[in-house]
Order: structure tokens, then sequence, then C-alpha cells
């Protein structure tokens, strides 16, 4: 099957052709980090209307990357939530449009579905059952994979999500939009051994607006006594602490199952000590492991389509015209 993946949730305007899910034949991203940069942070208006000047034109793009006419085309997919709602419905409404002209089946795809299908991808060779840390800007899961679109949540955030921490911890660093790659680049150059930041304990589940604020106040009363911030320090220790709590919950789920796989998934997934962490620690007890390289953890097309191939394949009538988009949509609410 080819499948035309069409993704616009938050900043990046993308799309895919796939083959049968797994072999990506184009992958075209649009992404608009030099637009809000000047902001600090994603403008949901002005998002939506860059999603509008470039949605067809990459659609476009990458049906003729991959060789193809619209034709050849079986079915598209588009991701309808969660996100940012007027992004969503840019997607929504251009791949609606453009599946009912060429008459194939439109594949109403969960994000967060899409960025664990993005392992599939990365590795041809796996297969559920798997457990995945799914870590990003709005999500912190650990999700047991039953099956393709068969999900048990383990752990998940109760407050801030792991990206939306390292993105505040950015700011009050001066570090600018986006946030958390600029803070991994100077962690590099500090000690995440300096300054002892708290590592909360809640089980399976996560909590990363205590360590936010601990950041925060830390900075803050430097400043207030005159002293200099000691920013590679703050960012590496704070880095060391997210990391810590991510590996070590996700180890812990992973060993309250039958299964011997584990893999990363999500924005926070091209953290190089995050990849490096989970790897060294998944394979020192025994599993597998398996994470996507970091164009394919960030917002991408490819991970919709492949998405939509398995949704399809549960589903194969597809989604109704009245699709739309679900901005609050849980990341494992069946569609």
């Amino acid at each position: 099957m080819l499948i035309l993946g069409v993704e616009s949730s938050c900043d990046e305007t993308a799309a895919s052709v796939t083959r049968d899910g797994r072999e990506v034949l184009s992958d075209i991203v649009h992404s608009q980090i030099p637009i809000h940069e000047r902001y600090g942070g994603v403008v949901p208006e002005i998002a939506s209307r860059c999603h509008v000047e470039q949605i067809v034109s990459v659609m476009e793009r990458a049906i003729s990357d991959a060789g193809i006419k619209k034709e050849d085309l079986d079915a598209v997919a588009v991701t309808h939530g969660p996100g940012l709602v007027g992004a969503l419905l840019v997607g929504v409404s251009a791949a609606k449009a453009f599946a009912y002209a060429i008459e194939k089946p439109l594949i109403a795809v969960n994000h967060i579905h899409g960025h664990i299908a993005a392992n599939y991808i990365a590795a041809p060779e796996l297969t559920p059952p798997f457990v995945c840390l799914v870590a990003s800007g709005g999500h912190s899961h650990i999700v047991l994979v039953k099956d393709y679109g068969q999900f048990d949540v383990l752990g998940a955030t109760r407050d801030d999500a792991a990206g939306e921490a390292f993105d505040k911890a950015a700011r009050v660093l001066g570090l600018g939009y986006p946030g958390g790659p600029k803070l991994s680049r100077l962690a590099e150059e500090g000690n995440p051994h300096a300054i002892a930041f708290p590592r909360p304990d809640f089980g399976l589940d996560f909590s990363f607006s205590g360590l936010k604020t601990a950041v925060i106040n830390a900075v803050h009363k430097m400043e207030q006594n005159g002293e200099a911030v000691p920013r590679a320090d703050v960012a590496a220790s704070f880095q060391q602490a997210a990391v810590d709590v991510l590996v070590r919950n996700t180890m812990r789920a992973a060993k309250q199952t039958d299964v011997k796989t584990i893999c990363l998934a999500g924005g926070v997934a091209s953290n190089a000590l995050l990849r490096s962490s989970l790897k060294e620690a998944a394979e020192k007890e025994g599993f597998s492991f398996f994470v996507p390289p970091p164009t394919l953890c960030t917002d991408n097309g490819a991970m919709i389509s492949c998405a939509g191939y398995y949704t399809y394949k549960n589903k194969p009538f597809g989604a109704t015209p009245d699709l739309n988009a679900i901005p609050s949509l849980s990341g494992f609410d069946s569609i």
C-alpha cells in the first residue's frame, strides 16, 4: 500500500509517502523554527497561517519525490489530534479535500501513535510487543505496545511533560527557542553533578514541575545574590536529573512486563544523553533497544503514514467525511 501521511499538529508542515508502512519513499518537512524563534516559542495563530501557506506544496512535493502520481496512492493519513487546534485543522482540511478529490480512503491518525510508529520505520525487524517511552514537548508516557494499535499506558506525566520542562529551563537560562536542543548543547560544557536537582518518584508516573521550579529558583537565587550563574552547570545538572527520572521509570515499567524490548520515541528522544542512557540501561538488563534517528523523532509525515498503514489494516473502512481536529485527544483514545 502507498499512503500519503500529513502532519501539522504544531510548527512543522510535513508530508510523506510510505510503502506498506515501513519503506519511506519521500519525507518533506517545512519547519517554522526561524519564524517562532523571534517570539521565544510557538505562536499558534502564526503557526496555523504558515501551515495554510505551505501545506499544498509540501503534499505535492512528497508525492513528486516519491516518484508516483496521486492516482497511485491507496489512502491518505492525517494527524487529527492531539495538538494546536488551528494547526490541526489545516492538515485535516487539506487531507480530507485531497482524499475526496482522488477518491481514496481517509485515515485518522493519533499523533502519539505516530511517534511510536517511527520505530517501525527505523527498525524493520521490530514487532510488538514492546515498552515504549514517548517523551515530547506535550507528552510523557510509558506505553506497553501489545500489538499494532493496542496500547496500555503504564505511566504518564502528572504535570509538565519532559520537553516542556526542557523548554522552561532553557528559557530561564536565556537560551530562547527551541529550548530543548539549545539546553542540551550548553549542557555538554557543564558538570552534570554540580547542582543536586530533585528527582521526584511517583512510581511509574512522571512529575517535572518540581524539577523545573527548582531550576528557576536556583537561577533566581544566584541572580538576587549577585552571583554569576554557571549556565552550563545548571543545564547539565537539570538534563541529568530529567534523564535519570525518564530512564528509571521506563526500566521500572519494563521489568514489570513480560516483554524484552524497549523503544524510545518523541521529540525528546533526539536528546543524546537520553538515547545513550536508556540504551545502556536497557541492554544491561537484557532488553533489546530501539530508537529512531533524530529526524524521525521530531514531527514528520513518515510516522503518520506508517501509523496510518496499521490503523487502516485494523479499520479498512477509513475515517468518515465529518472527521474533525481534536486538540485534546488522549494519546491513546480509540479512533
